[in-house]
């Protein structure tokens, strides 16, 4: 399956996503809220199945954060990217761990470094940094470390 024929099946199956143009890999945006429907969608598909998340991450853009996952299919090597706007304030998104395990400590990892709450994740707690980091989220642009004088 070519870009534009994945492009008409992911708009066929999920109307409600907003198509992002001039990406190498089909890119589409949606509302925090439809998540867990658009991956339930890409995995259980039998014309897409998108059976491997490789990537979760975020981008502080100051006024919002933006959550970015990156899917797979093994079977078809296809691609897709989609990606959900946050609130900067009180950042929160359901878990992916229940259709992808591997979501759990992408998950843990943008939690500690930028501060997003997955609800629903079976064990959201600090991966990477000490105890006593918690709340900090050093990737986050308003993060200042007074000790090293980082200030993004």
């Amino acid at each position: 399956m070519n870009t534009e024929e994945l492009k008409i099946k992911v708009t066929e199956l999920l109307p409600n996503v907003i198509l992002e143009e001039g990406t190498e890999w089909l890119t589409f945006n949606i509302e925090p809220a439809q998540l867990k429907a658009v991956a339930t969608a890409l995995r259980s598909n039998d014309a897409l199945q998108f059976d491997f998340l490789f990537c979760i991450t975020c981008i502080d853009w100051k006024t919002h954060l933006t959550m970015v996952y990156h899917f797979n299919s093994t079977i078809f090597r296809h691609n897709v990217v989609v990606k959900a706007k946050l609130d900067v304030a009180k950042p929160e998104i359901e878990t992916l761990c229940d259709i992808w395990r591997t979501a759990e400590f992408h998950e843990r990892e943008v939690y500690e470094m930028f501060g997003v709450n997955f609800s629903n994740h079976p064990d959201l707690r600090l991966l990477i940094l000490p105890d006593g980091w918690e709340g900090k989220n050093p990737m986050r642009k308003d993060f200042e470390d007074a000790v090293n004088m980082i200030r993004l």
